[in-house]
């Protein structure tokens, strides 16, 4: 998801577009990786670990994905440093050529869709929650099953929470609040780990719920695979890393290493204790959002039920500025193909027509969606594009002009094939999933 503030994107593609002098620190592009990292996909992570079979087999399958992960990273910066470009789109077009060029937009776009939805599926986990102590704080204890009133669903809440806030925040053409909240993803996955932890060792009985099966190997391939798209979504900040390699004062290669190893190690960190502790909390009975496990009336955990709230709803109109900036770049290309101009006005009522749209659909989705784990399923498979296929595609175009030994070269395009050919496995393996468990549910 995410997750994501990726406001990033958009305020370094903006300085770099304006051929402004690159002033990034190493700290601060260590910082903004992690913020384009940290996010909603933390909130998966125990349920993930699961699924993968145990403690054992999900982290192994992170260390093996923390390789590619790096490499992707590194690929990405050598390949902006050669194409001379600043956003992820334009180095693929410049590499790799129109066509990949023009399937990366599309991937972009309909990742940044599902994103959307995954940030409306975790607001609606939450608003179920909080509504539930909203309730019980006026009314008192509820025995049994709480009554039903459609002003307390959280389909209802989620709405009039679209309606009131994240609307008006999408409509305008900048977004002037992402100055104010790029650290509240951060603040809210580290409260989050945090939280667990604590809450994990002030359990009183810690055999009550982890039996020794919990905690043995993957029954089968296809369950250690499954907790690939978590990680990919948790771990997914390689479509903001070429602004922000394009923005940094040092741009040598050995540094930009540096500084991805250094940032992935502090998100698996973070994602592994989370998954980890929240896994041994609930064992097999743990919710594909973590903070579903939890009562509602807990204190700490409403507090970051909160955090991730106020997290989602101000980092969602970011996600659809990036949105739908691409699809209106296409709008306009069409119209003045056919016009010859576009006026003021129509790019206008264009840009409010796909706001209301995107919202529309993205909340009808999420309204439909009872668990968080359908959607990162298929935006995992997704991530695999910005990951593993597009890096690897880089790779490869690459080697072909670059003046490097023949050895070296050879290596690299291996390389560079081995990532795609992974990327397409995990893609089509959680596409398939995905589509597999929606069939099954009809």
């Amino acid at each position: 998801m995410e997750e994501l503030a990726r406001e990033s994107i958009s305020l370094l593609a903006r300085s770099a577009s304006h051929a402004a002098p690159p002033r990034l620190g190493s700290v601060g592009a260590v910082f903004i990786l992690l913020k384009s990292a940290l996010g909603a996909g933390l909130l998966n992570f125990p349920w993930a670990f699961d699924k993968a079979g145990g403690v054992t087999t999900a982290v192994s399958v992170e260390m093996v994905s923390l390789v590619f992960l790096i490499s992707g990273l590194v690929i990405l910066g050598y390949a902006s440093s050669v194409s001379r470009q600043n956003t992820y789109q334009d180095v693929v077009r410049e590499v790799c050529g129109q066509a990949i060029g023009q399937l990366c937009e599309l991937c972009f776009c309909f990742n940044l869709f599902m994103i959307s939805v995954a940030f409306l599926v975790v607001v609606q986990d939450q608003l179920e929650k909080l509504c539930i102590s909203l309730y019980e704080a006026v009314i008192g204890s509820v025995e049994g099953e709480m009554p039903y009133y459609w002003y307390t669903d959280q389909r209802f809440a989620l709405f009039v929470m679209c309606l009131i806030f994240i609307l008006p925040l999408s409509i305008p053409k900048e977004i002037g609040i992402q100055k104010y909240t790029s650290v509240m993803g951060t603040l809210a996955a580290t409260y989050l780990c945090v939280s667990v932890i604590i809450k994990y060792f002030l359990m009183e009985d810690h055999t009550a719920i982890i039996t020794p099966e919990h905690t043995q190997g993957a029954s089968s391939w296809a369950s250690m695979f499954s907790v690939v798209p978590t990680i990919c979504f948790g771990f997914q900040c390689h479509e903001a890393c070429i602004a922000i390699y394009s923005s940094m004062e040092n741009q040598k290669l050995f540094h930009w290493v540096i500084i991805a190893v250094i940032s992935m190690l502090f998100c698996l960190l973070i994602y592994t204790l989370t998954g980890v502790y929240g896994f041994l909390t609930f064992g097999h009975g743990v919710a594909s959002d973590i903070l579903m496990s939890y009562p509602g009336n807990d204190v700490v955990m409403i507090i970051a039920r909160l955090l991730f709230g106020i997290s989602i709803i101000t980092i969602y109109p970011i996600i659809l500025l990036l949105g739908r900036s691409v699809i209106l770049d296409l709008i306009m290309r069409i119209r003045r193909r056919s016009r010859g101009v576009v006026t003021h006005s129509f790019e206008n009522r264009s840009r409010v027509v796909l706001t209301v749209l995107w919202i529309t659909v993205t909340l009808l989705i999420a309204m439909f969606v009872p668990d968080m784990s359908e959607v990162i399923s298929i935006i995992g498979g997704i991530s695999a594009f910005f990951i593993f296929i597009f890096p690897g595609l880089c790779l490869v175009f690459t080697m072909q002009t670059e003046s490097v030994s023949p050895k070296i070269r050879v290596l690299l395009t291996t390389w560079g094939v081995i990532t795609i050919v992974v990327g397409a496995f995990i893609f089509g393996q959680s596409t398939t999933i995905a589509i597999m468990e929606l069939f099954h549910k009809f």
